[in-house]
């Protein structure tokens, strides 16, 4: 039969390289671009070195194998690769979500099949919900490489992180974001762009131009951008011009675009700088670039240029000399910015620092700039324009910029006077501002110390009143103040949101070490001489208004910040606490005394001045991300005590001291964090974000009693009560922790949250906190324990001590040890109770006998008596009282009477004795009771 062979042509195979070997080598090999269709393919040959490469601007030819020039219209990194167009996520990369579970037992997690990383162009943005997604690429390099990347990351509430490891052969590189939205605050994505590889050998072919970018040149190793009002398509080694009477184009343009009618979008108002005469003008300009057509039919114009007004005053610790220009004033000397410069009276020192209340220029050290990651189109512009009382934010490029004001500070200097102080002053920043919006606007106020990384200090959303912010630098060190300001969140191209702004009146940065000065202050002096020096004072001294001499504060007082100036700069400490030696602050020294029903009470709280903490939850978010609040609290301890430590490793996840500067932790008496738990999620730790103080002041410590559960038994509780300053809260932040006295818990006890704000506050401004705890209650005295006598057993009595029950107390004195005495069988008093009784009784039958016999001898008389008496018919006349004894013995015989009856006679006698008898009955029931009862 016939039979054919196809001959290959250039088109239907291409070159590739075989893996290295063990000695280095490999060879090149033809591959069909569709297997089985052509025979005939050239023979493998011997290939370039596995080192190889070629340098920026060219490729790998592989038919010759060597190294050729790119052509005009196209790049080539030489042995890396960018990634710099993000219409859709690039071939080679995925976007892989996942949610583990992380639920409670029973329930399902939430769907994440639709979150991913998402092509906006000229970046790619991560996700906004609670799952985590990787953004991946593998790549295979011939040698150890490096990446490089843009990104954009301004949200802590999202938890970024980059894996990477490039070594010779397959490398993956992840990015993955999870989000952290505890609470109903929509998180910030993060922004990726312009990814960079390095470290592959080579590339086979040169990388084209991207639309609205060129190179003109062969072999470059980059195209540029399109000028402004010019465009290009992808390969361009060139841009075209658009016509600029009717269209328009931004740098780095893929086409042309109408111009538009112009609106009042289109221009701002300025004030001219002052001229000679010492006046300005409110001038209005065009945003630039202009894109809109003045000359439309629906089009406005600008505003005429405002009046001549006289330029606003020099700020204070400026003069202007009768010139339009405000300089600082010489050292020594001060200005309110209306009259020139004075010297610092006797007795006093400038007050240096930085007062900006006037914006005619931008001061030396504020700059201004536009920023955003997405696009180039505000970089150059101002960011902030001055308005005479005020300075504003500009219009920026689009709404999704962030227009940033930068103030830098080179350290601070405090005054001579407190230059021997211990605070923890070093200066402060306030500034007072307000924001008018329409839309989801935010304002951001950022810090970056000694060039280490900028962190966001405060931040506050939509339309706020003017108001006063305040932070307090705690670390003498050069510092880089930032406001950002932000229209919307959303990625918008365009100016919707104009006329939405935010405006700063002043701003004051005190004890700025390049500062001027506005006042003087006083300071202490060597001697009442004239021309006496400024001399610093001790720490914890004060100023007298009289003498200006240095004198230490009172006991227990403290000086509040940098005021030392007068006796009253020295503060009281609140009840139960006490100053430390430099009487910079107040403390609790863990130990308390209370007086209550005129008892004193000694508390001890030493085993709760270490770091106590809780951890209350666990919560869910709407998502079902579980977190917790953790609360560490440091209440009180010997002077110089470490504050409670809140770490932040959302954006670190190293393992740092968190008292070192480095570390991004909170430091107070108090703190808070957010926990996510490490089970569940794929991260490595948990993550501790949201840190934040909750006191960084002691106020003091009371005694009230109160009821513990249902018992009947009345308890100590000691209220701790501390503060924090916070623009957060109108009254600043405050909270109470209570200790109650509880004998059932340790000595560490346990710490609970009011049961209706499992967050420990349900505003967001008061915190609680009951810590119980066989510590809070008080030490033990006397009063606290009794004895009890055992019987007397073998002549030996043993007396114990018991404490009184139930015992409500803690430490102090111990109980005494159990005393034995001897002890006779017979108590001596039974033995003289029962000798009284029987000597009672013998007298008792004597003298009824005695008186028996006397009352019958009367009897005998008395009745003798009567029958003489009825003889005669009358008594005779007596001589005497009685009839003596002996008379009328004579006639006894003829006497006779009746005899009395026995109980008759008991009777009488019985009456006529009780008086006696029942005196010595009482006395021995006495002296038995005693005996019963020993």
């Amino acid at each position: 039969g016939w039979g054919w062979e196809s001959v290959p042509l250039d088109g239907d195979y291409y070159f590739e390289y075989t893996e290295c070997d063990s000695t280095g080598s490999r060879w090149r090999v033809a591959i069909p671009q569709r297997p089985g269709e052509c025979t005939g393919l050239p023979d493998p040959v011997q290939g370039t070195d596995c080192t190889f490469s070629c340098e920026a601007g060219e490729f790998l030819e592989m038919s010759a194998q060597e190294c050729t020039q790119c052509a005009a219209g196209s790049y080539s990194l030489g042995s890396g690769i960018r990634f710099e167009e993000w219409d859709d996520i690039p071939p080679g990369f995925s976007s892989v979500a996942t949610y583990l579970d992380n639920t409670p037992h029973g329930q399902e997690g939430p769907s994440c099949n639709g979150s991913s990383w998402i092509a906006q162009g000229s970046y790619v943005e991560s996700n906004r919900d609670e799952c985590s997604v990787s953004l991946v690429y593998a790549v295979h390099l011939k040698k150890q490489g490096s990446v490089s990347f843009d990104y954009q990351y301004v949200d802590n509430n999202i938890f970024f992180e980059f894996f990477v490891s490039l070594k010779s052969g397959t490398n993956v590189l992840y990015w993955r974001t999870t989000g952290v939205t505890v609470g109903a605050k929509v998180v910030k994505p993060v922004l990726l762009k312009n990814i960079q590889i390095e470290g592959v050998a080579y590339m086979s072919e040169c990388l084209p131009c991207k639309p609205g970018t060129f190179s003109k040149a062969p072999g470059s190793s980059s195209c540029e951008l399109c000028p402004r009002n010019t465009y290009s398509g992808r390969g361009a080694s060139s841009c075209t011009p658009c016509n600029t009477s009717t269209h328009y184009a931004l740098e780095g343009s893929t086409m042309c675009k109408a111009r538009p009618a112009c609106s009042k979008k289109d221009y701002f108002q300025i004030h001219s700088v002052c001229d000679e005469e010492g006046k300005t003008q409110i001038i209005y300009k065009w945003i630039e670039p202009k894109i809109c057509l003045e000359d439309a039919s629906d089009a406005v114009t600008l505003p005429p240029t405002g009046k001549r007004e006289p330029c606003p005053p020099c700020n204070p610790g400026f003069y202007n000399n009768n010139t339009a220009t405000c300089l600082p004033c010489p050292q020594g000397t001060y200005s309110d910015g209306l009259k020139e410069c004075q010297p610092c009276p006797a007795g006093t020192e400038p007050a240096l620092g930085y007062e900006y209340k006037w914006w005619n220029i931008l001061p030396a050290n504020i700059k201004s700039s536009c920023f955003n990651v997405a696009n180039t189109k505000c970089d150059g512009m101002n960011g902030w324009e001055v308005a005479g009382d005020h300075i504003r934010s500009g219009a920026g490029g689009s709404d999704n910029d962030y227009l940033i004001l930068n103030l830098k500070v080179p350290g601070f200097r405090l005054p001579t006077s407190i230059s021997g102080t211990s605070g923890t002053e070093f200066g402060r920043i306030t500034f007072v501002f307000e924001t008018i919006c329409s839309a989801d606007c935010e304002l951001y106020f950022m810090m970056d110390t000694d060039r280490r990384s900028t962190s966001v200090v405060e931040s506050w959303e939509g339309s706020k009143e003017k108001q006063s912010y305040t932070h307090i630098m705690t670390k003498n060190a050069s510092v880089s103040y930032t406001w950002a300001f932000q229209r919307t969140n959303q990625a918008k191209d365009v100016r919707q949101y104009i006329n939405d702004m935010v405006k700063m009146y002043s701003i004051t940065v005190t004890n700025a070490l390049d500062g001027v000065a506005s006042s003087c202050r006083a300071c202490a002096i060597e001697s009442q001489q004239p021309g006496s020096a400024c001399v610093p004072c001790p720490a914890g001294y004060y100023i007298d208004e009289e003498t200006n001499q240095c004198l230490e504060c009172p006991p227990n007082t403290f000086l509040s910040g940098h005021h030392v100036y007068g006796r009253d700069a020295c503060q009281p400490c609140g009840p139960g606490s006490r100053s430390n030696k430099e009487h910079s602050l107040c403390f609790s020294d863990c130990s308390f005394t209370y007086l209550e029903l005129n008892q004193t009470l000694q508390f001890d709280f030493s085993p709760l001045g270490f770091t106590g903490s809780i951890m209350n939850g666990p919560s869910f978010t709407s998502k079902g991300t579980k977190y917790y609040h953790l609360f560490n609290i440091s209440l009180c301890g010997l002077e110089g005590h470490r504050p409670a430590v809140c770490s932040d490793n959302v954006t670190d996840l190293s393992d740092k001291d968190p008292h070192s500067a480095e570390s991004n932790s909170v430091e107070a008496f108090i703190c808070q964090s957010t926990v996510i738990p490490s089970d569940g999620r794929g991260f490595r730790v948990a993550l501790t974000s949201q840190s934040t103080g909750l006191a960084d002041s002691f106020l003091g410590e009371s005694g009230e009693t109160g009821l513990y559960h249902s018992k009947p038994i009345r308890l100590m509780c000691i209220p701790f009560f501390f503060t924090f300053t916070t623009s957060s809260c109108e009254n600043g932040r405050n909270t109470v922790v209570t200790l109650r006295c509880n004998p059932e818990k340790s000595a560490k006890g346990e710490i609970s949250v009011p049961r209706e704000c499992p967050a420990g506050t349900c505003d967001g401004c008061t915190f609680h906190f009951l810590w119980e705890s066989s510590s809070a209650c008080p030490r033990c005295t006397e009063a606290d324990y009794h004895q009890i006598e055992g019987a007397c057993k073998g002549g030996v009595q043993d007396t114990v001590y018991v404490w009184t029950e139930p015992r409500l107390c803690t430490g102090g004195v111990a109980l005494p040890m159990k005393k034995s005495m001897s002890c006779e069988m017979i108590d001596f008093w039974l033995k003289v109770g029962a000798g009284v009784g029987a000597f009672c009784a013998v007298l008792l039958i004597s003298l009824t006998c005695y008186v028996w016999n006397k009352n019958k001898k009367l009897e005998f008389k008395y009745s003798k008596l009567v029958m003489s008496a009825n003889k005669e018919c009358e008594l005779p006349a007596a001589d005497s009282c009685a009839i003596m004894e002996g008379e009328g013995e004579e006639v006894e015989d003829e006497v006779v009477y009746s005899k009395p009856s026995l109980l008759r006679k008991l009777k009488a006698i019985a009456t006529k004795s009780l008086h006696f008898f029942i005196p010595c009955l009482l006395l021995l029931k006495a002296t038995l009771q005693v005996h019963i009862i020993t």
